[in-house]
């Protein structure tokens, strides 16, 4: 093949990208949600499925792939083909603490998946008994200094981003709680009630209703600003424990190696979207906000998570 051919081969390649860009999508979209149908990332995932959907003309088929944590369905989506037909809602669990939590996780999150846009970053709720003689975290941890042991908290297993916000909180603090792994944060939240535990970092769906009713004590959220839904309640930073922050962690992810120029419109897209009213009124309800943004954001976020509760799930020795 001669040099001027193949300088006309490269222009052509090069040229087609965009051009396959332009007609994308040509076919239905499958995106995969590594988790059972029902839960928070099942109900974003639907929502997303559905509005670009109706944007683009093609069907966005969700695919649910629980399994593993989490991880079964990454996995799937990192051998997938780089073609922007194959696309996945990741999370805090599968993204953020795979890679210290799994010795032999069968994908690198930043070398395996190309970053697309960050869906959202729900806050968690700290929340204890109402029988407690606690109104804030200043007196949780004057509390629980005073009581050293008598202190539990609840949370939805080893390594999930309840049990990691709450050793979190214990190590910024040197006080000591035992945890208490439940097999889901619901009934976490439910012997927190019960007074069998005293406390949980509990997600706004299953906490939200029993603080309304009086079942529950909130004394703050985990974000660094307030939610939207409870704007009367603090920060845990500004109710006694400044520089505590944390949120869970939702985003699209494709393959390594998807064209850039279909990682554009796949995040110019999904940005729409996540601008909607409705979008932005059903994430309300769960707590959160659309966040958005650009690929080199996301990616930014992931090595940043990656790296902060890589090293606390180190430091704890945290083992499935």
């Amino acid at each position: 093949m001669s040099y001027r051919t193949l300088v006309l081969f490269a222009a052509a390649l090069s040229a087609a990208i965009p051009a396959a860009a332009q007609n994308y999508p040509a076919r239905p979209v499958r995106f995969i949600v590594p988790f059972a149908p029902g839960g928070n990332t099942d109900v974003q995932g639907r929502l997303i499925a559905q509005k670009l959907t109706e944007k683009w003309g093609q069907q966005v088929v969700v695919d649910n792939r629980a399994g593993a944590g989490g991880t079964l369905g990454v996995e799937m989506l990192a051998k997938a083909p780089a073609d922007g037909y194959t696309l996945a809602l990741a999370s805090f669990g599968n993204i953020l603490v795979g890679p210290s939590l799994f010795p032999k996780l069968p994908y690198d999150p930043l070398k395996d998946l190309a970053p697309v846009v960050l869906v959202s970053q729900p806050p968690g709720l700290l929340v204890v008994n109402p029988g407690l003689p606690i109104k804030n975290v200043t007196e949780l941890i004057a509390y629980a200094k005073a009581n050293p042991g008598k202190l539990n908290y609840g949370s939805a297993g080893n390594g999930t981003w309840n049990h990691l916000f709450a050793e979190h909180f214990k190590a910024l603090t040197g006080i000591q709680m035992t945890h208490i792994p439940y097999k889901g944060a619901n009934p976490a939240v439910t012997d927190v009630m019960g007074g069998q535990i005293q406390l949980s970092f509990a997600p706004f769906p299953a906490a939200l209703p029993q603080i309304r009713s009086g079942r529950l004590r909130v004394l703050g959220v985990t974000s660094a600003q307030r939610s939207l839904l409870l704007p009367e309640v603090p920060t845990v930073a500004e109710s006694g424990l400044p520089g505590y922050s944390a949120a869970t962690w939702f985003a699209m992810l494709a393959p390594a190696k998807t064209p850039q120029p279909l990682i554009r419109q796949i995040n110019r897209d999904a940005n729409a979207v996540l601008a909607l009213p409705e979008v932005k009124a059903a994430f309300a309800a769960d707590g959160t906000e659309p966040a958005g943004g650009t690929p080199e954001q996301l990616h930014e976020s992931m090595r940043s998570g990656i790296a902060q509760w890589g090293k606390l799930v180190r430091d704890l020795g945290i083992k499935l």
